[in-house]
């Protein structure tokens, strides 16, 4: 125990060094002061996504519709927490959309980094939507850009609360939180057989999440052109992660209307996978691409 102490210690002396001191606002919240346990769960998550296939592989896959239904709205509703309630504390606080800086609007800020906690829980809640393709035995679906998004966005804003936890960072959740409550409310209707006839907007999703990734980095650049008083370096990473997501998404895409046109029964729709009569899959901050199963 003594050992493992230390080394957390020293590799939290390791991270604030590279990124200097941390908001003192969000000391004592679940999950932040180390960055050791979300950098171990992430590394279960790693484990999870190699060795399940292979634990599954000699066994039935799982159907698991009444737990994915139970999931998708569990995730709508907390979706839809978080944009009603960063949109609400961002209006009441008087943020500015061009640019917001750490501190200047008090208690608004406090609420806008409460929320931002759960938005970065939820992306280790989101990690179950690999465990059940595993369980599902939809490892086609397991790409390198659902295990790269899941990953990373987990640790990314593991670094946002603690050392930008409101002000400009506010902006991208709001938006991903909206994408989100489309997303798993279209995929947790989807288990409902009787409601697929309904399901005509699906086509719409990719659409919307090209939309955000747009908006985000948009939005990130112009505090960059005009400063506030936000961090340029964290701004400059965000569109260069930003970036990355981009152009997985525009490959995945472009692969996938290739192969439509060659007649395969694929369709991208977001960053969640569907078969036929629809089921869960991939969803996130900021997303990135579906298609369905064979």
């Amino acid at each position: 125990m003594d050992q493992l102490e230390a080394f957390d210690k020293k590799l939290n002396s390791f991270v604030d060094y590279l990124f200097g001191e941390r908001d003192s606002r969000v000391r004592g919240w679940l999950l932040l002061d180390s960055c050791l346990p979300t950098l171990s769960l992430t590394v279960v998550y790693l484990l999870i996504v190699y060795l399940g296939p292979i634990y599954m592989k000699n066994r039935p896959a799982y159907s698991l519709k009444k737990l994915l239904l139970v999931y998708n709205f569990a995730v709508t509703m907390l979706s839809l927490y978080m944009l009603i309630e960063l949109i609400a504390a961002a209006w009441a606080g008087g943020y500015r959309l061009q640019c917001q800086n750490l501190d200047s609007a008090g208690d608004a800020d406090i609420r806008i980094a409460k929320v931002l906690w759960w938005y970065y829980f939820s992306k280790l809640i989101e990690f179950l939507d690999t465990i059940f393709f595993v369980l599902r035995k939809k490892n086609n679906q397991i790409s390198f850009l659902h295990v790269y998004h899941h990953a990373s966005m987990f640790n990314i804003w593991w670094c946002v609360l603690n050392w930008i936890p409101c002000g400009q960072s506010f902006f991208g959740p709001t938006l991903n939180s909206f994408i989100h409550v489309l997303m798993y409310s279209y995929y947790g209707l989807s288990t409902i057989p009787s409601m697929h006839r309904y399901l005509w907007w699906k086509r719409y999703l990719t659409q919307a999440q090209l939309i955000q990734f747009v908006m985000t980095i948009t939005h990130t650049l112009s505090a960059a052109v005009k400063p506030c008083g936000f961090p340029i370096g964290c701004l400059l990473f965000q569109s260069s992660y930003m970036t990355t997501l981009v152009i997985l998404f525009v490959n995945f895409y472009v692969q996938t209307y290739r192969k439509r046109q060659k007649g395969e029964e694929k369709v991208p729709i977001g960053l969640n996978d569907v078969k036929k009569g629809h089921s869960n899959g991939y969803s996130s901050s900021i997303n990135g691409s579906k298609q369905k199963s064979q």
